[in-house]
């Protein structure tokens, strides 16, 4: 078989403002510490700036936990981690469903031979803590897992309030940072969150291909303490975290120059600080709204258990879904996402996470959807989103 170079041009997507459901805008930052010279995954060098990463990691999770590490894959990989490490065959688990992470999240404890308790709460809705208490009190729970920002809904449910209630009854509790970490308050510590993991490629601003995980001492313990093998040896923590310690020993080769991506997302975050980086995706989050209100449109999930960084606006009647996508990343090189499962063609996804929760995106986004949705003959309030918006910053 022959190939002829010259029929491959050279990687050139054009630009992008990536304001979907993920990934996000990669600070030019990020992107340059990527381009720095790749070592060995064994290197003094490199050894250095894996402490810094974890101790960066341990700061933007709020913990002291020394399992604190990227795990190499994306933020799924991390859910599949903190699953096949603390949950045996028998082991009851007891999964919060509000959207699709969720029903990711019980396919992957019954692969794993775990009995799943499955607590449902409407698509677009928090997970009520009182559901959690009662299926407990009749069942006997290893694990509670819930999805603290469903990224397929863009609802936020109550990790502090659940934690409690599992606690209380003896059980692990596992979140799933995927969508929050970055954007919003997580304090693994002070919330008594047992287990987590997240994604690099949303709140964090890096590329996707990292999942940043974190066990503490009772999760470890559990790991130390199982009578079966964990059934996945490249997830394996009680081997990876040996890697990651000072004994430094070999497991499998690091993706080196993700590594100093994230790296340089979590320093940059460090120098914005946690505070103003949680206010700065609130304020732009209220913007979006007021601007989406204000044109006549609706939001999907209930003001009080909105995501800042995953904003659903329902489509309006008159309005296609993909062609009103496709205009957007046509004409003014904007992404955002539609919606999934019982979602689909319901609801858009617009995203204003890490680097992208920015005021010149907001009003981008809410001109270029007005004059979209002008143009297929939806009725909009013209120049009132612009205004809205521009109260919520002046408010300031």
């Amino acid at each position: 078989m022959k190939i002829n170079p010259a029929n491959f041009g050279d990687i050139d997507p054009g630009n992008r403002i990536l304001m979907g459901p993920g990934p996000s805008d990669v600070p030019p930052r990020v992107l340059q510490a990527m381009s720095a010279p790749c070592i060995g995954h064994l290197d003094p060098y490199f050894l250095q700036v894996m402490d810094e990463t974890q101790q960066l990691l341990r700061f933007l999770f709020q913990t002291k936990n020394p399992l604190t590490i990227p795990v190499s894959g994306t933020g799924s990989s991390g859910m599949e981690t903190c699953l096949v490490n603390l949950v045996e065959p028998g082991d009851t688990v007891l999964v919060c469903v509000n959207g699709v992470f969720g029903t990711r999240i019980c396919d992957i404890v019954q692969r794993i031979g775990g009995d799943l308790i499955r607590i449902d709460a409407p698509w677009g809705r928090a997970i009520d803590p009182e559901d959690v208490r009662r299926a407990i009190q009749v069942n006997r729970v290893d694990i509670v897992a819930v999805v603290h920002a469903e990224t397929s809904t863009g609802a936020c449910s109550p990790i502090k309030d659940i934690s409690k209630t599992a606690h209380e009854a003896g059980a692990l509790f596992l979140v799933d940072m995927v969508t929050s970490l970055g954007g919003m308050e997580v304090a693994l510590d002070e919330m008594g969150i047992d287990a987590a993991f997240s994604g690099t490629q949303k709140c964090i601003s890096c590329p996707p291909g990292l999942s940043p995980v974190s066990f503490n001492p009772k999760a470890m313990e559990k790991l130390q303490n199982r009578k079966t093998p964990v059934i996945s040896w490249y997830l394996d923590m009680s081997m990876v975290a040996s890697y990651w310690s000072p004994e430094r020993k070999y497991h499998h080769t690091a993706p080196i120059n993700m590594i100093y991506g994230l790296r340089e997302a979590l320093r940059i975050i460090a120098e914005e600080g946690l505070e103003q980086r949680w206010e700065r995706h609130r304020v732009n989050h209220r913007a979006l709204v007021a601007g989406i209100e204000a044109m006549g449109l609706s939001m999907f999930v209930p003001e009080e258990e909105r995501l800042p960084m995953l904003n659903t606006v329902l489509i309006p009647d008159g309005a296609d879904d993909l062609s009103v996508r496709k205009a957007l990343l046509s004409q003014f090189g904007l992404e955002i996402g539609g919606g999934l499962g019982d979602l689909a063609g319901k609801v858009w996804r617009v995203g204003l996470m890490g680097h992208a929760a920015r005021p010149k995106n907001v009003f981008l986004f809410l001109s270029a959807l007005e004059t979209i949705l002008k143009a297929q003959g939806v009725k909009v309030n013209k120049g009132a989103a612009l205004d809205a918006a521009s109260s919520v910053y002046d408010s300031l």
